[in-house]
């Protein structure tokens, strides 16, 4: 495989090497509970309090609470939980609260699937609505007019994480000034830390969630933002840590870690400038666009994060391009990373009105604080050569020898023996020496990513596209080896082969992203 250059920051980034140390020291060294009424316990209460402070600052949230969480996923559920909660409880009062539950139709799936549970299990029987985005992934602030006087809980997010669309929270923030009854406000401020200016209490927002792993801070550690005076019901109950927010003993670690990051933050000098991040990106787009003349780009430069690109090109669905990418050493994706193993079109180009052709074709590229020049560099470099091995490529059609549809796993007798995992090769190449290795990725993945070589055997080519051709391979019943990217399409192809009586051939498990 090529050397990686990461470009899919937006889903997670690398952890910065002073968080690294300050989760290290916090494990070795400042182990004790902050609950604990001894030394080695006030050592880690203070730290606590100071990472506290620092989140604070950073995010703007004046007397606001300042949570600890595993993760944006469990702030999000906090936060309509409590909104919920509390829309009961005023209807159980006799107060009027909207029957309407908004959320942006743009929106990480965390949001909607959040309010669908709780209003199922609190029985309230609210209407959950998406609130309309315009061509550019920017919120329909007419239809949230229209919307707010039966609204009780609204969620938007402050940019959007497929697209790097950057919300208007100040007009947002201007309407629900100017409502007759406000209703509750929860922000997922994910993708904002770090890239734009959050300071909370400027909108008078309700609620907003941060996850410390898309801003180089392990997994595992988040923040929830509360208003102070906004309705809060815990999540989590217990022992009462969080001043009984949300009980369970802190993950000092991921705090530890979290701090140093929100201290690079404040201090400055570890991170790119806002100015360095759009050059880098600018760079970027100049590659892609030299790579690739047609290359569409699915949100306005001007509107959108510095470190985020999502593109289409004519012609070239985003699996091709992925795959051409990965040979190539760019680790990009097509969306969201939670929704990486789903076929369906990105439901956010789709909310933005953009023809079916842009949805299919969708390639995110994001870079991270931590990005370099060297890095994008070598990312145009390596983009470069993509275009160039693409440019005569076809657009792949479902080839006429597979199923149509999902394909089911091969049956478990099957597919204990057709299966082969790396530590394994060797020894079936030495117990079969006839045995051929088949190397179903396309051309321009092979072209940019090399062939495939194991020992002294070299593999066949013979892409998933041209299969039909190459039924000699097959037909003398052999022994076959069947390799491609990520083990997906040899699954596939030795399926198939299975269902067509030829039992000798295997798949090599995880492909050559797995390769030892």
């Amino acid at each position: 495989m090529s050397c990686s250059i990461y470009l899919d920051c937006n889903a997670s980034t690398e952890v910065l090497p002073a968080a690294i140390g300050a989760a290290s020291q916090a494990m070795s060294q400042g182990f004790g509970n902050p609950s604990s009424s001894h030394s080695q316990g006030l050592l880690a209460k203070q730290l606590l309090q100071g990472v506290r402070a620092q989140a604070a600052a950073v995010i703007g949230a004046n007397d606001g609470h300042v949570v600890f969480t595993s993760g944006a996923t469990e702030g999000i559920q906090t936060a309509v939980l409590s909104a919920l909660c509390n829309i009961r409880e005023r209807r159980a009062a006799g107060q009027t609260t909207g029957s309407l539950l908004v959320f942006g139709a743009t929106e990480h799936k965390a949001l909607p699937e959040a309010m669908a549970h709780w209003n199922q299990v609190l029985g309230l029987g609210l209407s959950i609505q998406a609130l309309p985005v315009d061509s550019q992934g920017r919120h329909d602030l007419a239809a949230l007019a229209k919307l707010l006087p039966d609204t009780a809980l609204l969620c938007t997010m402050a940019a959007n994480n497929e697209t790097g669309a950057i919300s208007d929270l100040a007009g947002i923030a201007a309407l629900l000034g100017g409502a007759a009854r406000r209703p509750l406000w929860l922000v997922d401020s994910v993708q904002a830390l770090g890239k734009l200016d959050v300071q909370l209490q400027r909108n008078s927002i309700d609620y907003a969630v941060f996850s410390g792993h898309k801003l180089h801070a392990p997994k595992g550690i988040g923040l929830l933002y509360v208003r102070r005076g906004a309705p809060f019901t815990a999540l989590v109950v217990g022992g009462g840590q969080e001043g009984g927010l949300r009980s369970g003993t802190e993950n000092m670690p991921g705090i530890a870690a979290l701090g140093a990051v929100l201290q690079a933050l404040q201090q400055g000098g570890s991170f790119a400038s806002h100015t360095q991040l759009l050059a880098l990106r600018d760079q970027l787009e100049h590659a892609l666009r030299h790579a690739f003349p047609t290359v569409v780009f699915n949100t306005p430069l001007a509107h959108s994060l510095p470190t985020t690109l999502n593109f289409s090109v004519p012609g070239l669905p985003s699996k091709q391009v992925l795959d051409v990418f990965d040979a190539a050493g760019l680790r990009v994706s097509a969306g969201s990373a939670c929704s990486a193993g789903k076929a369906q079109p990105s439901h956010v180009l789709v909310a933005m009105g953009l023809p079916a052709w842009r949805c299919e074709s969708a390639v995110r590229l994001s870079i991270s604080l931590l990005s370099t020049e060297a890095l994008v560099a070598a990312a145009c470099k390596a983009i470069a050569r993509c275009g160039q091995a693409m440019a005569a490529m076809p657009v792949a059609a479902a080839p006429a020898w597979a199923p149509t549809g999902p394909l089911s796993p091969l049956p478990y007798v099957a597919a204990a023996a057709a299966t082969l995992h790396w530590h394994e090769l060797d020894d079936f190449l030495k117990a079969h020496p006839a045995a051929r290795l088949v190397d179903l990725r396309e051309m321009a993945e092979q072209q940019v990513g090399g062939g495939m070589h194991h020992g002294h055997r070299t593999a066949v080519s013979a892409p998933v596209s041209e299969l039909p051709h190459h039924a000699a391979l097959w037909s003398g019943g052999a022994p076959m080896v069947l390799v491609c990217r990520s083990g997906n399409r040899s699954q596939q192809v030795a399926q198939w082969l299975h269902s067509q009586g030829h039992t000798t051939v295997r798949h090599l498990h995880g492909g050559l992203a797995l390769r030892p």
